[in-house]
C-alpha cells in the first residue's frame, strides 16, 4: 500500500511511502482487538476499592436479643450486615485486575487495529520535523494545516524529540508518543493516526515478526 507523503503544511512532497501489506491490510482480527484494548483498561485499574465487613466494624459483639420467642429472625451481632451501621456483605476488596496475552495475539490486534485505520483513510504519513523551541501554537498550525483540527489524533515519531512532544501535551486532542509506545488502545482511541517517516521502519520491523 502507497501513501503519498505530506509535509507540515500538509502539501504533498512527491514521494511516497510504502505501507507493508502485512500491517496495513491484513484480515483484521475484531477479537483481538477486543482483548488487547481490555487487557490495557485493566491494568491501568488500582484495584484498592474496599469497603468494610462485619468483623472490621467497631462494636459490641454480645448477643443483641434471645435465640427464640420473638417472632422475628434470630440475631448475634449488631455488626451484622442487616443492620444499620453493620459491615457491608459480599463488599468490594483489593484485587489485581491485569491478566496476561501473548505477543503474537498482542502484535496480530496492533495490526488490525492499523489495518482499520488503513481501510478508513485515517492513516497519514508526514515527513520528519522538528521546531526550534516547544511551542503549542507551531503544533497547533501542523494540527490545523492536517486537517485534523476538532479531530483525535495520534502522532508517532521514530526518534526522541522533546520539542515536537512539548508542544503538544496541552492538546487534549492530540497526542505524541514514540513507535516503541504504539498501543492497539492508542490507535483505537484516535480518528486519524500520523506517522512520521522515521517511525515506518521500526515499527514494520516490530510487528512483521
Amino acid at each position: 500500500m502507497k501513501v503519498a507523503v505530506v509535509d507540515i503544511k500538509g502539501k504533498e512532497i512527491g514521494r511516497e511511502a510504502n505501507l507493508s501489506d502485512a500491517i496495513f491490510a491484513i484480515e483484521p482480527n475484531d477479537h483481538a482487538i477486543y482483548l488487547d484494548v481490555k487487557q490495557h483498561l485493566a491494568n491501568k485499574r488500582q484495584g484498592t476499592h474496599k469497603s468494610k465487613e462485619r468483623a472490621e466494624i467497631a462494636g459490641s459483639t454480645r448477643k443483641i436479643k434471645k435465640q427464640k420467642g420473638t417472632g422475628t429472625a434470630r440475631a448475634g451481632s449488631i455488626k451484622s450486615g442487616v443492620f444499620k451501621g453493620g459491615g457491608r456483605m459480599f463488599g468490594p476488596r483489593p484485587r489485581d485486575y491485569s491478566f496476561k496475552l501473548n505477543k503474537g495475539l498482542k502484535r496480530l490486534a496492533r495490526r488490525s487495529a492499523l489495518t482499520l485505520k488503513a481501510n478508513n483513510k485515517a492513516i497519514l504519513v508526514v515527513e520528519d520535523f522538528n521546531f526550534d523551541a516547544p511551542k503549542t501554537k507551531d503544533f497547533v498550525d501542523v494540527v490545523k494545516a492536517l486537517g485534523l483540527d476538532n479531530k483525535k489524533s495520534l502522532f508517532v515519531l521514530g526518534a526522541s524529540n522533546n520539542n515536537v512532544y512539548l508542544s503538544s501535551r496541552n492538546l487534549k486532542t492530540s497526542e505524541v508518543i514514540m513507535s516503541s509506545e504504539l498501543s492497539t488502545y492508542k490507535i483505537m482511541n484516535a480518528n486519524n493516526v500520523v506517522f512520521l517517516e522515521g517511525s515506518l521502519e521500526e515499527i514494520e520491523q516490530t510487528l512483521s515478526k
